[in-house]
């Protein structure tokens, strides 16, 4: 199939944008419908000078829904979820189309050179997610930089100097005896999905996703989904096996027993691999069973923290009780400021007055 030119490659199929130099230094723009006449002979169809109306005629030519104008932040989100968005990791592509629904209620008939920093303050002010607020500001600044870039707008990216509202990050440690707590009313591949999530300190995704050959000469390799960082975790130190290899190694022995073929580590009784869904099921259940024993046993406290346990906090509890340097390259972090401010979640070691 013959490739459109250069000039064209922004316009939709069978349409063509004509220029022409005037006496007066100013450049005449057309757009044309490369159609047939009734003979079957290439015809060039007028659309005539404006864009946006040159689209709403080539859509009736092609018998199509005319698009959005590209004025408007609705063709900009369109754009973006089709040409962007599918480049993101999983997570990141779910989170996106969450945030993008919340910005289209409120700007998806606005003009994009409308949109000011007032306007952007006033939707922050507006949500009464505030945190959410600003994750959907983040992704509406990104995409008017993409619209700089695409040339939709020539105006200063308007989500530039607004503040964001102020966000606490969770401060939820979960000590030795909420996590034996709810260790004890685990069931055998919810207990093998914590040890793999403390031992490897990674997301619960990324724990779900380790296999067998992942294992290679002496490391286990891990691919983050949310950054895709390549971390290698050694398994053996001088001769000496880590906590790690001897998790898998009991893991692989069990797995040998119970006929598992799977290449995944993590998976349920059946051989299947564990779904983010299925672990979650379990998580609750196993939380819920031990928040129920010590509510009976009349700690209703531990009940609480327990209540209060995410799976999610397995990872800051991995980079709180290793070394800062250690559980910043263990997390994958650029920074160890970043491992402290958000993962580190225990105080200081200091001494008593006497």
């Amino acid at each position: 199939m013959r490739q459109k030119s250069t000039a064209n490659r922004d316009l939709p199929p069978r349409m063509i944008r004509r220029c022409q130099p005037r006496k007066n230094g100013t450049t005449w723009v057309g757009y044309y419908y490369n159609g047939r006449d009734a003979d079957g002979k290439r015809k060039e169809i007028p659309l005539g000078g404006d864009l946006d109306q040159a689209k709403v005629e080539w859509a009736r030519l092609e018998r199509r829904a005319p698009p959005k104008p590209s004025h408007l932040l609705g063709f900009l989100f369109d754009r973006y979820v089709k040409e962007i968005i599918p480049t993101k990791g999983v997570r990141t592509q779910s989170d996106n189309m969450k945030e993008l629904k919340q910005l289209r209620k409120a700007f998806e008939q606005a003009p994009i050179d409308s949109i000011t920093p007032q306007v952007v303050a006033q939707y922050r002010d507006a949500r009464t997610a505030k945190v959410r607020a600003n994750r959907e500001i983040a992704l509406l600044s990104r995409m008017f930089t993409i619209a700089r870039e695409w040339g939709l707008t020539s105006n200063a990216n308007p989500c530039f100097g607004v503040r964001r509202n102020k966000e606490t990050p969770r401060d939820y440690y979960a000590g030795d005896i909420v996590w034996n707590a709810v260790y004890a009313e685990a069931v055998q591949e919810l207990k093998d999905a914590m040890d793999l999530a403390y031992l490897t300190g990674q997301r619960p995704a990324d724990v779900l996703k380790v296999a067998t050959t992942d294992l290679n000469a002496g490391f286990l390799t891990v691919k983050q989904g949310k950054s895709s960082k390549k971390l290698r975790l050694r398994l053996e130190e001088d001769g000496v096996q880590s906590g790690l290899s001897t998790f898998i190694d009991d893991l692989q022995k069990r797995r040998s027993l119970s006929g598992i073929k799977t290449s995944r580590l993590i998976t349920n009784t059946g051989g299947l691999r564990m779904s983010q869904q299925m672990l979650r099921n379990r998580w609750d259940e196993a939380r819920e069973k031990a928040a129920i024993k010590a509510g009976a046993e009349g700690d209703s406290a531990l009940a609480v923290l327990i209540r209060q346990f995410q799976f999610k906090d397995i990872r800051p509890k991995a980079a709180s009780e290793i070394e800062l340097t250690h559980a910043s390259r263990l997390l994958g972090h650029s920074s160890e400021e970043m491992t402290k401010k958000v993962y580190r979640r225990v105080g200081e070691i200091v001494r008593p007055t006497k």
